[in-house]
């Protein structure tokens, strides 16, 4: 049966699967098969949030019938029912099992006693909607969010807020933790990045230079240092603790889209809009190589897995592979007669695999820069491409509406995941290599058995297509072999 879908959630370990219903229903499913193995009944109107306490013998759910309830999850039995003035948004266990928050449209947020099901708190001073609760590690902590534009930090214990974080001027589009979680990094469209203190609530530093929108924010693997990167072309690495811009690190002649960490943190890559991929030396701060040598955008990057290598593709029909170390192309990949789309290294780093706008795929071999294998079949450009974890089998996603799975080492046709209405930008395989997740200009997000190509699953809900990005919108389940999407709207099954 069809039915809109406010809400789904993992149990703790992994082995079910709830799914909260616009009718009020919670299906529950078990995900050795994905059979649906009861359903909770009880909600009258759609069921917003679900979340499982941590040692899994609970289960709580928000709703917009005004309220929460607390599942035994063995039993199924619902064992208390917390009532709000108001349609429930978001709900959090406390680390430690002992204390849930919800949060509705009052403006305040709900502190409950899930043994006994009465009300220990009620915390005020949001001046709009709350729309999520987090519980801080050690649980003396709730950060709520709201449209009034702050994020605010509670003590759970006196319920006095203890800070306020606000200052962004724009939207903030990246977003970083602290190694150790003790700091987090907010970039915006200001131009800023601000480091805040999870402890104290404090803005410790407003690190400002960006003569344009920060796109990206990274810490280094020390915490002692941030990475950004900007619109204004330029990569900037900062002191954590003076707040000081340590180096600018100059060379691209356009924006900066993208920045990443090599395999072993001693480098930062740069992704620009004028064509080039540059690494840079963490220690010293200067640009140690500039992978130029493509005549048009780079459309995909991708670092081998002995982290020696990096594969560059681009809209001027070539594949390029460079050496980390001396910064020098070894080879460029020639065959494809238009726009190289994505790069993919197999597991085992010996063979590459890319897809074109003409249509095809080509299997390479890594060592040689010899095309083993040109893989015809689909109608339409190929957008992206993807290695099981095993390395025997590719993924290719096309505009055609099809994902066609090709053997890595014959290049044989296995089989056609068919479904999507529209074409199909990205495509992922789970860790184990079981499922294959696809993002469409449909809206959906499929589940595929990669061995039997029958669709498990189609979520969907996204008001725009789901593009082919290097930061994939799925997040994994514990065991991790169950991708799904962030944000769930409707879901047939």
């Amino acid at each position: 049966m069809d039915s809109k879908v406010g809400s789904c959630a993992f149990s703790p370990d992994g082995k079910s699967f709830v799914v909260g219903l616009g009718s009020g229903d919670i299906h529950v499913y078990s995900t050795s098969n994905w059979e649906m193995i009861g359903t909770l009944e009880g909600h009258s109107r759609e069921v917003r949030r679900m979340e499982y306490s941590p040692d899994g013998r609970w289960m709580c759910s928000g709703s917009c019938d005004k309220t929460v309830r607390i599942w035994i999850t063995e039993s199924g039995a619902c064992q208390h029912i917390l009532d709000h003035p108001d349609e429930v948004n978001c709900i959090a266990y406390s680390p430690q099992g002992d204390q849930v928050a919800s949060a509705c449209d009052d403006k305040n947020i709900w502190l409950w006693d899930p043994a006994t099901g009465n009300c220990c708190r009620i915390l005020s001073g949001h001046e709009g909607m709350i729309s999520c609760v987090v519980y801080s590690p050690n649980g003396n902590q709730v950060a709520s969010g709201s449209d009034d534009l702050t994020v605010r930090l509670w003590n759970v214990v006196t319920g006095e807020c203890n800070y306020i974080f606000g200052g962004h001027s724009g939207d903030a589009w990246g977003i970083a933790f602290s190694p150790r979680g003790d700091q987090v990094a907010s970039a915006s469209y200001d131009k800023t990045i601000r480091l805040w203190d999870v402890e104290s609530g404090n803005c410790r530093h407003i690190l400002e230079a960006h003569s344009d929108k920060v796109y990206g924010v990274l810490y280094s693997l020390k915490g002692d240092q941030v990475f950004s990167g900007s619109y204004d072309g330029t990569v900037r690495v900062w002191d954590v603790q003076s707040g000081s811009c340590r180096h600018t690190l100059t060379g691209h002649t356009d924006g900066v889209y993208c920045i990443a960490y090599s395999p072993k943190g001693d480098m930062v890559a740069s992704c620009s809009f004028d064509n080039t991929v540059r690494l840079w030396d963490v220690s010293f701060g200067g640009s140690r190589h500039i992978s130029s040598g493509h005549t048009k955008v780079v459309a995909d990057v991708k670092c081998s897995p002995k982290g020696n290598l990096i594969a560059s593709c681009s809209a001027d029909s070539t594949i390029r592979l460079w050496d980390v170390e001396t910064g020098a192309c070894l080879r460029t990949l020639r065959g494809h007669e238009s726009t190289v789309s994505s790069v993919a290294f197999s597991p085992q780093g010996n063979r590459i695999a890319s897809g074109s706008y003409n249509n095809t795929v080509r299997l390479w071999d890594a060592d040689t820069g010899i095309c083993q294998h040109i893989l015809t079949g689909h109608t339409n450009m190929v957008w992206s491409i993807a290695y099981s974890s095993q390395g025997d089998q590719v993924a290719s996603a096309s505009e055609d509406k099809t994902v066609r799975l090709w053997n890595a080492t014959t290049g044989e046709h296995r089989g056609t995941l068919n479904g999507h209405t529209d074409g199909v930008r990205s495509v992922v395989y789970s860790p184990d290599g079981s499922l294959i997740v696809t993002g469409s200009k449909d809206h959906s997000m499929r589940l595929w058995n990669a061995t039997t190509m029958a669709c498990i699953s189609s979520l969907m809900g996204h008001g725009n297509y789901i593009p082919h990005h290097p930061l994939t919108p799925l997040s994994l389940s514990p065991l991790s072999d169950h991708p799904l999407l962030a944000f769930v709207r409707e879901i047939h099954v």
